[in-house]
């Protein structure tokens, strides 16, 4: 089991709020993030925080969701990933598609 463990029927969906520290900005993850969550099917955004750290929303079938949960705590080479910290929340369905948030 991960450690993202959250108890649900593989039926269910969530959505999960998530920081991720380390190396994190300038090394693709937002992009490969994208890739991994349209794979998956898995819908939300992601973008880059002015500390340096990466945050994201994902919502969609549980199993899917963990899956890049699980992706998002090693990110991509060169990445390095010092922690990750997630919020699980009622599915809402609120988007349709996953996008990367850009600065105005």
């Amino acid at each position: 089991m991960s450690c993202f463990a959250h108890q649900y029927a593989d039926e269910d969906y969530l959505r999960v709020l998530l920081t991720i520290r380390g190396q994190v900005q300038g090394v693709s993850f937002r992009k490969q993030a994208l890739k991994r969550a349209l794979e998956l099917n898995v819908s939300g955004w992601i973008k880059n925080l002015d500390d340096g750290s990466v945050q994201g929303c994902l919502e969609g079938a549980a199993p899917d969701v963990e899956e890049l949960l699980q992706w998002c705590s090693l990110g991509p080479e060169p990445a390095r990933v010092q922690s990750i910290e997630s919020e699980f929340h009622d599915y809402a369905g609120e988007f349709d598609g996953f996008y990367i948030i850009y600065p105005d």
